[in-house]
């Protein structure tokens, strides 16, 4: 009887798992996606776009799953632990955050879209 709870109480935690191989696959996606939306940002050049292409980045990292949702994070808050030590103000620091979780979270980024940016973006 104990052999035979301890081989159900296996199996559940193995198939709770199943997925685990996947995650640094899907960080790295995600990570590749949160560098394109910066590289796309950097090109593009437009004003008030940047809490866009956060959420943007963030929406494409998490659609890849948990390793995307992850990479997002850590880089998301890397990069505020940066511009907040470079004199940007708390008031756009949590405006980034917020962007950031929108998107995290499968929120539109259009929501964030400024006015006039071309559509390739």
């Amino acid at each position: 009887m104990k052999l035979l709870l301890a081989g159900i109480a296996l199996i559940l935690v193995v198939e709770t798992q199943a997925q685990w191989y996947k995650f640094p696959g899907q960080a790295a996606q995600g990570a590749y996606d949160m560098g394109r939306a910066y590289r796309d940002m950097r090109k593009a050049n437009w004003k008030n776009s940047d809490k866009y292409f956060h959420a943007r980045g963030n929406y494409d990292a998490a659609r890849r799953g948990a390793g995307g949702r992850w990479a997002a994070e850590v880089i998301s808050n890397g990069r505020e632990w940066v511009n907040g030590n470079s004199g940007q103000g708390p008031e756009d620091e949590a405006a980034d955050q917020a962007a950031n979780r929108w998107g995290r979270a499968g929120g539109n980024p259009n929501r964030y879209r400024p006015a006039g940016l071309p559509k390739k973006y």
